[in-house]
């Protein structure tokens, strides 16, 4: 795994990454960690620095680890880690060992932040502002009606604005 220029992005679909390809949200530190599958986000430009947003229920396990501390990475496999990825966003690391279960290979970036060996693209990211998603929010009600009311699977997320420290390939 090699840092490289944060440009380097730009010749990836964000769409296709995050939508298609889902990205593993991994937040804590080396001795503890949770990571999650997530296929809603995104990636742009905002108060002059190259960011990403992510969503989080607050009743997923990688929650808190998101809320207490300041990194997180966002990791991007190859499409034969497809079934490690699909577990990472079936069951919670309350209850199962996602390293074990998955055989994925932890690793330290060099700000702390913990990524995977077999990812072929981690995004090292500090933590810029977090706020929580209000029903009465909704300008399209039909938005909250089919992703929250119609689908119930928990409450509505945590909407996190990170800021893209580090490029890895």
């Amino acid at each position: 795994m090699k840092k490289t220029d944060i440009h380097s992005i730009g010749r990836e679909n964000a769409f296709e990454l995050i939508g298609k390809q889902w990205m593993l949200v991994t937040a804590g530190t080396k001795e503890h960690f949770n990571t999650m599958t997530a296929s809603w986000g995104g990636i742009g430009f905002l108060w002059n620095k190259p960011v990403a947003f992510v969503f989080i229920r607050p009743e997923r396990f990688t929650h808190q680890f998101t809320e207490t501390n300041s990194r997180m990475t966002l990791s991007f496999f190859p499409e034969e880690c497809r079934k490690a990825l699909q577990l990472c966003g079936t069951k919670s690391g309350r209850d199962t060992n996602k390293v074990a279960e998955t055989g994925l290979t932890p690793v330290e970036l060099e700000s702390g932040a913990i990524t995977f060996q077999e990812a072929r693209l981690t995004l090292d990211c500090r933590k810029l502002f977090k706020t929580d998603m209000q029903a009465a929010d909704f300008v399209d009600k039909a938005v909250l009606n089919q992703w929250y009311n119609e689908k119930p699977g928990g409450s509505l997320h945590s909407v996190y604005v990170v800021e893209i420290e580090g490029v890895y390939e």
